[in-house]
């Protein structure tokens, strides 16, 4: 199963564990295909190296990168402009190019589009829920 990851979840992921630990594991160990952009890899190492600096904690991206080595990244050329924060079109278009299902997402302005182009956008839980249903039998 091919999934784009936003921001949010990768850096709850990294700061805080609990379920989205649990969907970077699944990724880690090759059970889903993780997929994303230079631009979103991008994202995630601003965010992350900003949070480390508020949180004082010092970081050399490792936790970072050891979480994207099992990660595809593709090069997307797809535009879009349906998001109400023109920023998170970029999972969108990822996701469309990357051939995903999902787009696995904390964000409000992602989740409350629901589906594009039969891409599902979900929570961490609906992720975890449908993965556990549909391959863990």
């Amino acid at each position: 199963m091919r999934v784009v990851i936003d921001t949010n979840v990768i850096i709850s992921a990294l700061f805080f564990g609990g379920l989205p630990s649990e969907l970077l594991e699944l990724a880690l160990n090759r059970k889903i295909k993780a997929v994303a952009s230079a631009e979103i890899i991008t994202e995630y190492e601003n965010t992350d190296n900003e949070l480390a600096r508020k949180a004082k904690r010092h970081t050399t991206n490792k936790a970072l990168v050891d979480i994207l080595e099992p990660f595809e990244i593709i090069i997307t050329k797809s535009k879009f402009d349906i998001c109400r924060d023109p920023d998170d079109n970029k999972f969108i278009a990822c996701a469309i190019d990357g051939k995903c299902k999902h787009i696995v997402s904390g964000d409000n302005d992602l989740l409350d589009i629901k589906s594009f182009n039969n891409v599902e956008i979900v929570t961490v839980r609906e992720f975890l829920n449908e993965y556990r249903r549909d391959y863990t039998k």
